[in-house]
């Protein structure tokens, strides 16, 4: 058997999308040479950083040497040019361009080699188990490999996911800024019922390779094919299976969406997006990225020497006895401090409310009694009359209000105050303003479906303004709304963060 015979083996999986369950599968764990089915992992990349505010997709992108040398297929950039991402990923996900997967690689993690560190770890978090990375573009490279189950778990991804960028996979053809380029898999797409992407894939080592995803009403099918002979013989083969798929897979089921994986920020937790390493002097921007604990491992003892096991087990369980009760005191501290806080807090609140509710009464002051110095000034009297040069009488006698004042006991006010549990929430976002109320409980309500994850706990609210009726979201902190806002940009939607007025 030949080198190329070997390299170029054959495997398939068929999956209902639905719900993930394989129909059919052939060699589907062996790893194989994916070619350019890796760009579908730099895409997924290059959208969960558009999402996250990485990277925007009207940014400009200087391509590099490495990226403009990459062999064919490509969309022929030369070094130097500047280029939108929206038209890398166009050319990356319709051409299969290589200088396009290399340069979005390089413009999110500064290198192709830090990339495919990226590109590894989301593999990871996704399940694929037995699939490692080298680059961006899938051109054979040593321990470059997946597997035909492993591709079609990204794809199922891809699709529910990102599923506001899924549709470029169905493209015929598509704008890439300095040409219009044509879909490798036009034939399949055009000639297969229901098929809408996902990705061609072809090396001499690899074999023609296809990850394509087909639907008839409410059934979805992914199918992946590894090792195929020919573009003819593998888009036969594709269509074979998936027929196959759909009749074994139910027309009803419930739909199980894969389980999204965390956000990790990009590599080793670098918060600057820049250019790239031929031109530093493209304009950066700096994201800021929470990095949560888990824990906090205290380090080991020193080794003792010159003790017997006996007393240096003694000397250990000694150690561990003195650690545990500093926890246990800093921990007693904290809610010490804690509780002390609120009680602060509240005692200040109080005291507010008591002065701002306590009204001042006049009083008779004596020629021999002392008053205590008043901090603060009197109100205003409602009425000023001017005072003559001789004192009158009535001038000289007590008022009935004053002597009332003077005789009547007085009575504590009563308070009534609140510990505010907001959180700082006083932030909010707008996302447009609308002509009739309707209108914007309508958008209000769309969007909230869209970004349940970060909108749950908001408040829906539309205020009628002079321009219209604007629709907010309300009760945020800023960098929530910040987010969010990142988040709604990114799917295309209008929206602005609104502070505490």
């Amino acid at each position: 058997m030949t080198s190329r015979a070997m390299a170029a083996e054959y495997a398939a999986l068929v999956m209902d999308a639905r719900n993930g369950k394989v129909l059919h599968a052939t060699n589907a764990d062996t790893r194989l040479h994916p070619a350019s089915l890796t760009k579908m992992m730099t895409l997924y990349i290059a959208f969960e950083a558009i999402e996250h505010g990485e990277i925007g997709l009207d940014d400009l992108v200087t391509v590099s040497r490495n990226a403009a040398s990459e062999p064919p297929s490509k969309l022929g950039l030369k070094q130097g040019q500047q280029i939108k991402l929206r038209y890398l990923i166009r050319a990356a996900a319709v051409k299969s361009a290589n200088d396009a997967a290399t340069a979005i690689g390089e413009a999110i993690e500064g290198s192709e080699a830090a990339f495919a560190r990226r590109m590894n770890r989301t593999a990871k978090e996704l399940g694929m188990s037995r699939t490692t990375f080298k680059n961006a573009h899938g051109l054979t490279e040593a321990g470059h490999l997946s597997t035909a189950r492993d591709m079609t778990v990204l794809g199922r991804h891809l699709f529910y996911d990102y599923p506001e960028y899924y549709n470029i996979f169905s493209r015929q053809t598509a704008d890439a800024g300095v040409r219009t380029v044509s879909h490798t898999n036009s034939r399949f797409l055009s000639s297969y019922t229901g098929a809408d992407g996902i990705k061609t894939g072809y090396t001499s080592a690899a074999g023609f390779n296809l990850v394509a995803s087909a639907h008839r009403g409410d059934e979805r099918i992914i199918t992946t094919v590894f090792g195929g002979r020919s573009t003819v013989s593998r888009n036969a083969k594709v269509a074979e299976l998936m027929d196959l798929g759909f009749k074994r897979a139910p027309s009803r089921v419930a739909v199980s969406k894969p389980a999204r994986p965390p956000y990790l920020g990009k590599v080793g937790g670098a918060v600057m997006v820049a250019g790239t390493q031929d031109d530093p002097r493209v304009a950066s921007k700096v994201i800021r990225v929470n990095i949560k604990m888990t824990s906090s491992p205290r380090p080991l003892p020193r080794p003792l020497q010159g003790l017997a096991p006996e007393e240096e087990q003694m000397l250990l369980a000694a150690s561990d006895d003195v650690f545990n009760a500093l926890a246990k005191a800093e921990e007693e501290a904290a809610l010490l401090a804690a509780a002390t806080s609120a009680a602060d807090e509240a005692t200040t609140l109080l005291a507010e409310t008591a002065r701002a509710q306590q009204a001042p009464t006049p009083t008779l002051v004596a020629a021999s009694a002392t008053a205590a110095p008043s901090i603060s000034p009197l109100p205003r009297p409602e009425r000023i009359q001017l005072a003559s040069v001789e004192p009158t009488a009535a001038a000289l006698m007590p008022t009935e209000t004053a002597m009332a004042s003077a005789v009547a006991p007085e009575v504590a006010p009563e308070i009534v105050t609140r510990i505010s549990t907001s959180g700082n929430r006083y932030w909010g976002i707008n996302i447009g303003t609308y002509n009739s109320e309707y209108a914007a409980r309508k958008e209000l309500l769309k969007t909230a479906l869209t970004e349940i994850e970060m909108l749950d706990g908001a408040l829906r609210k539309v205020v009628r303004t002079n321009r219209g009726f604007d629709a907010n979201f309300l009760g945020m902190t800023e960098d929530m709304a910040a987010m969010t806002c990142r988040r709604l940009e990114a799917r295309g939607t209008e929206c602005s963060t609104v502070g505490p007025s």
